[in-house]
């Protein structure tokens, strides 16, 4: 029988199996269960078998899951989807990291919040027009910004590639972002999904964000 317990499982192995390939100490990647579309009670089961970081698209969404989760007090929750500024305020009210930081309007709206917030800058790399995130040149001005606001603490970069049934396709963005966070010394690096973690871990991610290999295909809305 195909479990959450057994499909954990097998992401644990696959990142430790990656990770060794890279050289890398699997504990230091971080397994992101990216729970959005599906309901309150799957978080509670991931939680049950130890998961702790939780990935969520969709700040409205999330509202109406939350009241069911308030007794998960080591559970931390991340906002992984595109974040409108309106929306800045509650999301910095539910979310213990906010992943997808792509201009300083946004860290000063997050910062005018004044609760300690975890953030990452999204980065494109894609020239997806559906794609969100800071141009890389623009990086410099942005962490300048970010540092100025005190509540904020900033992880590092995050990224979403072109999707594509290949890990290789997606292998030469993983690298460019690993280079632009050593470019700015800056240690952490959100990427890499179901289908391509193990390209993403070695090319250095510390955070990888995996949601249909441990939940199955999400539902639609």
């Amino acid at each position: 029988m195909d479990t959450l317990a057994d499909r954990l499982a097998a992401v644990t192995q696959r990142i430790a199996k990656a990770a060794e390939r890279a050289r890398r100490d699997a504990a230091q990647i971080t397994l992101l269960a990216v729970t959005k579309m599906f309901p309150f009670e799957v978080i509670r089961a991931a939680y049950s078998l130890g998961l702790r970081e939780f990935g969520e698209n969709y700040v409205q969404e999330f509202e109406t899951k939350l009241p069911h989760l308030s007794d998960l007090k080591a559970a931390r929750f991340h906002l992984i989807g595109h974040l409108q500024s309106n929306k800045s305020h509650r999301a910095a009210e539910i979310f213990h990291t906010i992943q997808t930081v792509d201009s300083a309007k946004l860290a000063r709206r997050l910062n005018e919040s004044g609760k300690p917030l975890d953030i990452m800058l999204e980065v494109k790399l894609s020239p997806e027009q559906a794609k969100s995130g800071a141009a890389p040149e623009e990086l410099p001005g942005l962490i300048a910004a970010v540092r100025e606001c005190p509540h904020l603490r900033l992880l590092g970069l995050m990224t979403m590639p072109p999707w594509s049934d290949s890990p290789e396709q997606s292998r030469p963005y993983f690298r460019r972002l690993g280079e632009l966070a050593r470019e700015h010394s800056l240690a952490g690096l959100s990427m890499g999904m179901s289908h391509d973690l193990e390209a993403a871990i070695e090319e250095g991610a510390t955070m990888v964000r995996v949601g249909t290999a441990l939940f199955g295909k999400r539902r639609k809305p």
